[in-house]
């Protein structure tokens, strides 16, 4: 039993070094004083940060991402509101093949939603810009934002509903001032998600976008000369950095939200 655990550990602590190495490396060529990313490591430098700064491109690309990443998880978070609340409260004809269909995103390959959506659009006449990765987008986004809402939905108290109710209240004033406050951890969790996952998307954004650059696209063309990988790297510290916190905010809402509710943690992003 001994040398199973033994086993066990050695496993788990080589799994997480492979899977977070080049993430602890990514910091470490970022304040890197050179151009090839090598070791040994030739010196402290932040010059790389101060070339990201001062590139007009990349801010072009970090505002289009941020603008496609604000409205998408906006949409996909009201959009999953909707849905986690009908699943969750309502029993209707074909419920299960519905909310099937609507979480189909999360197991389908991105390559090919990305195809069926510009074949589509191209189809209707649509023209290819910050738009259409919107609507990509939050296609993708919707089935995260509606499981975390979901448990949220699932965690509520019935009775409170039904208290409301009692008191005078309508359908309309209870969800508004009765569900929507205790649900709001989960909201936020939602809108935090889908950001992090929009932000950080890149086939959809790369079929979609037209001659309008997204971050993600933006770094994967620069990663063809070498002269820019320090500056990428530098970037990317940034980008992780940055996740770390949104999906930090996200847990801690999630978790707050159970707590508030008194539903039971079955597992969350962290």
């Amino acid at each position: 039993m001994k040398s199973n655990g033994l086993g066990l550990k050695t496993y788990t602590i080589l799994y997480l070094v492979f899977l977070y190495a080049p993430i602890i490396l990514l910091p470490l060529f970022a304040f890197n004083d050179g151009t090839i990313i090598a070791f040994p490591l030739r010196g402290f430098t932040t010059k790389w940060f101060e070339t990201m700064a001062g590139d007009t491109t990349l801010r072009t690309a970090l505002t289009n991402s941020l603008i496609v990443a604000v409205t998408s998880a906006v949409a996909a978070t009201v959009l999953g509101i909707f849905a986690a609340r009908a699943s969750t409260r309502y029993d209707f004809k074909g419920k299960g093949p519905i909310m099937g269909l609507i979480m189909l995103p999360l197991v389908l390959p991105d390559i090919l939603i990305s195809l069926s959506l510009l074949m589509v659009l191209l189809g209707v006449g649509f023209t290819l810009n910050l738009g259409t990765v919107i609507m990509g987008h939050t296609l993708v986004c919707t089935p995260f934002a509606i499981a975390i809402l979901t448990a949220s939905f699932n965690s509520l108290d019935r009775s409170l509903e039904e208290a409301a109710y009692d008191l005078g209240e309508g359908k309309w004033s209870t969800f508004r001032l009765v569900i929507l406050p205790l649900v709001t951890p989960g909201i936020i969790s939602a809108l935090l998600i889908s950001f992090t996952i929009s932000l950080d998307e890149f086939i959809i954004a790369f079929f979609l976008a037209g001659n309008q650059v997204t971050l993600p696209v933006y770094i994967y063309s620069m990663l063809r000369f070498p002269k820019n990988i320090p500056t990428i790297m530098a970037l990317g510290t940034l980008l992780v950095a940055f996740s770390i916190v949104l999906l930090t905010l996200a847990e801690y809402y999630r978790r707050r939200g159970i707590a508030k509710t008194g539903g039971k943690d079955t597992g969350g992003f962290l």
